[in-house]
């Protein structure tokens, strides 16, 4: 058995048409799909001498990144080639939607999707330039600190000022 997982590590072959969820029910099959390439993600992350635990982290914050934002929230494909998914996320949906929102968990969440997405463009399913956006986007902690104290700052009907900052909207 060992020699076939060693063996399904060499080619990684998915048809990124099938990662275009084109319904709210559809949504669960592309769910399963990336959930999938989530626990590859896992599988060979620990390959390269990473621990269980190092492993379980990164999967899980590109987990909580992919299935529950990408997919679910934004209703598109993790191979969808738009800069600034990253950026909707820490700058955005992850401060609104968590009760207290830390630049140190967004630091967590970005070490996993930088790696998840370099896994990807290993496996060639994304571009350099996409890679390199997604890098640049995971990179600006201080933005996203700078975004949590911002939101705690909001008095009145300051929330579409503080939103339009860095939309939601594309």
């Amino acid at each position: 058995m060992a020699e076939l997982c060693e063996e399904a590590f060499d080619v990684l072959k998915v048809d990124k048409r099938d990662f275009v969820p084109t319904t709210l029910e559809d949504e669960v099959r592309v769910d399963k799909l990336v959930s999938d390439l989530l626990h590859r993600f896992y599988e060979e992350i620990q390959q390269t001498g990473m621990t269980p635990e190092q492993a379980t982290a990164l999967a899980g914050a590109a987990d909580y990144f992919t299935r529950d934002f990408v997919v679910s929230i934004k209703g598109r494909s993790i191979f969808d080639e738009r800069p600034g998914i990253v950026r909707q996320f820490a700058g955005n949906w992850y401060i609104v939607n968590t009760m207290e929102p830390l630049a140190s968990e967004i630091e967590g969440y970005l070490a996993g999707v930088r790696e998840f997405y370099r896994f990807l463009f290993g496996h060639q399913l994304i571009s350099l330039k996409f890679l390199q956006a997604i890098e640049a986007e995971c990179s600006e902690l201080d933005y996203y600190a700078g975004r949590i104290e911002s939101f705690w700052d909001i008095v009145g009907d300051g929330y579409n000022t503080w939103e339009r900052e860095c939309t939601l909207k594309d």
